[in-house]
């Protein structure tokens, strides 16, 4: 969820750049064959299958909201995901549901060949990550890289901001950031003493990790900021995206603002024109995602985006910051990410190759393993 309006140019003092690894996956691969495509082929049933049943559901729950049905109560907002004691580490994962060539910077590899063996998940400060989507999407955009994740000993927890996936509040009627972040707060808020997690923002969701890492330090171990808002204190979403750098001409063209409390009032939401989603944040990711995505997405709430963070050194400042970048991202371009890079240097920089707005989609196996190379920096 990319804002970019233009302002006059600014002048920034010289920073040290951060480290910058690019992701080589291809490097692993060089050996595999004809076994790979053949396992690729036989699970292609049993993957449009899958794909078949979460696009029904995505429809129903599209249809429930339509017919009224929004307002249903559910049990929770937080999607939980534990490995299953059973699990077979060598199964062979499930095919793409991608029909086109697999590109070599995103490998068909097994979880375990994605792991480094010598580094015992036991022996990590924590291997637990929390995944917080952007703005529109919900946990359900997460699932190739839960299931990766899980399939590698992670323990996951995917969450539903106020107002998205699955969470039944009306995004016209969220008013602060507070309250859009509420279900990651609370979640955060019950982790015992010494428990620690991985935050993963996306898009806002980058916006949303600071805000929590603000008020939760201790319990943070490491931030990973992907293709995400990084902010520094007194800056809100919109200053951010505002920043003179490309003009987005179809971020312009997508964005749809909604006026739940009348014209002459300022925007409650924003929504995407869906014929737009493709190119703006789907322009490498499968077919298939891209519905799911379209029968997904919610509006953004409006508020948020324009509140600007409190953010101290002695709190945010102390918890490790990694940003992922992808090199092919339409929504927040690449030199709107270097900006922020630039403005608040992270501990590393890591590159996804050929990743749009969207690498949970576009670059599932390459995605996963910087965020394994990541919780394993020690």
């Amino acid at each position: 969820m990319g804002l970019c309006f233009s302002r006059g140019d600014r002048s920034t003092p010289r920073r040290r750049p951060s480290k910058r690894i690019t992701n080589h996956s291809a490097a692993a691969d060089g050996g595999v064959g004809s076994k790979r495509w053949t396992r690729m082929r036989s699970s292609r049933k049993e993957e449009n299958l899958i794909h078949e049943r979460a696009l029904a559901a995505a429809i129903l729950f599209q249809q429930q909201l339509q017919n009224g049905g929004g307002t249903a109560p559910f049990d929770r907002s937080t999607s939980l995901r534990y490995p299953t004691g059973n699990s077979k580490k060598n199964q062979a994962l499930p095919r793409s549901s991608s029909s086109r060539a697999r590109s070599l910077t995103d490998p068909l590899l097994q979880p375990h060949q994605l792991v480094n063996q010598d580094i015992k998940l036991e022996n990590l400060e924590t291997n637990h990550f929390v995944l917080v989507h952007g703005g529109g999407f919900g946990a359900w955009c997460w699932y190739k890289t839960i299931a990766l994740l899980e399939e590698g000993g992670y323990k996951v927890t995917a969450v539903d901001l106020t107002g998205s996936g699955i969470h039944s509040f009306d995004t016209n009627s969220i008013t602060s950031l507070s309250q859009y972040v509420k279900p990651l707060t609370e979640f955060l808020e019950k982790l015992t003493d010494g428990e620690k997690v991985i935050l993963v923002g996306h898009d806002f969701g980058g916006a949303c990790i600071s805000y929590a890492m603000e008020l939760f330090p201790s319990k943070v171990s490491k931030a990973v900021f992907l293709a995400a808002a990084m902010l520094t204190s007194g800056q809100s979403a919109l200053d951010m995206f505002s920043e003179k750098v490309e003009p987005n001409d179809l971020m312009r063209q997508a964005q749809v603002f909604l006026y739940a409390n009348g014209n002459n009032q300022s925007p409650t939401a924003i929504d995407f024109d869906k014929s737009l989603l493709r190119d703006l944040l789907f322009n490498q990711s499968p077919s298939k995602d891209v519905a799911l995505a379209s029968v997904s997405m919610r509006p953004i709430p409006f508020s948020p985006v324009l509140e600007k963070l409190s953010l101290s050194e002695a709190n945010h400042g102390s918890v490790r910051r990694f940003y992922i970048q992808t090199l092919e991202d339409n929504a927040i371009p690449l030199p709107v990410q270097e900006c922020m890079i630039n403005k608040n240097p992270p501990e590393q920089v890591l590159l996804l190759k050929g990743a749009d707005h969207s690498p949970f989609f576009s670059k599932p196996q390459a995605l996963h393993k910087v965020l394994v190379e990541i919780s394993k920096i020690p």
